[in-house]
């Protein structure tokens, strides 16, 4: 059982990178997800919310081949707590960021977009505990490479997964295009 589910995750997310949907110059696309898993936990913590998101990308350069580049936007936020309500701490992270992505055009399949690039950002990280309210430390610039595919229903609404090192390992939402 557990091959047949492994098989099956990896048809999904490997048969969206074969394929791919025009993403063109003057393309806007709008992301909303939610993420699951993280590279922020470093203490072990047993609680933690999914990491929330929110992009924009513009198609801005047509390169030679089949491909577009993007650049965009890109905010997301995620806590981990730790320990009880009278002796517990909770980390907030929320990260503003760039990114620069590649949209691979080579095979014609309608509806679907597929991309990977990397971001630059800033991850603020905010403190709580019950003895030291509303410190920050750690806040730190990073780079994350990222990679997904879109799936359009109609000409301006589909679904998205994405594989990041950001606030979350995996996302998954909506995608608005205009």
């Amino acid at each position: 059982m557990k091959k047949s589910i492994f098989y099956l995750a990896f048809f999904l997310f490997t048969a969206p990178m074969v394929m791919a949907q025009e993403f063109n110059v003057g393309t806007n696309v709008i992301t909303a997800g939610v993420g699951f898993g993280g590279s922020f936990d470093y203490y072990g913590s047993p609680s933690q919310s999914p990491g929330f998101s929110v992009a924009y990308e513009r198609g801005i350069w047509d390169v030679g081949g089949p491909g577009v580049i993007s650049l965009g936007g890109y905010l997301g936020f995620k806590t981990y707590k730790y320990g009880s309500v009278y002796n517990g701490a909770k980390w907030n992270y929320t990260i503003v960021g760039a990114r620069g992505a590649y949209h691979f055009n080579g095979i014609d399949v309608d509806g679907l977009d597929v991309y990977g690039g990397v971001m630059l950002n800033y991850t603020f990280l905010s403190y709580d505990n019950n003895y030291n309210y509303g410190s920050s430390y750690g806040s730190t610039f990073g780079v994350t490479p990222f990679a997904g595919g879109r799936y359009f229903f109609t000409d301006n609404f589909g679904v998205y997964a994405e594989l990041s090192y950001g606030v979350a390992y995996f996302t998954v939402g909506v995608a608005f295009k205009f």
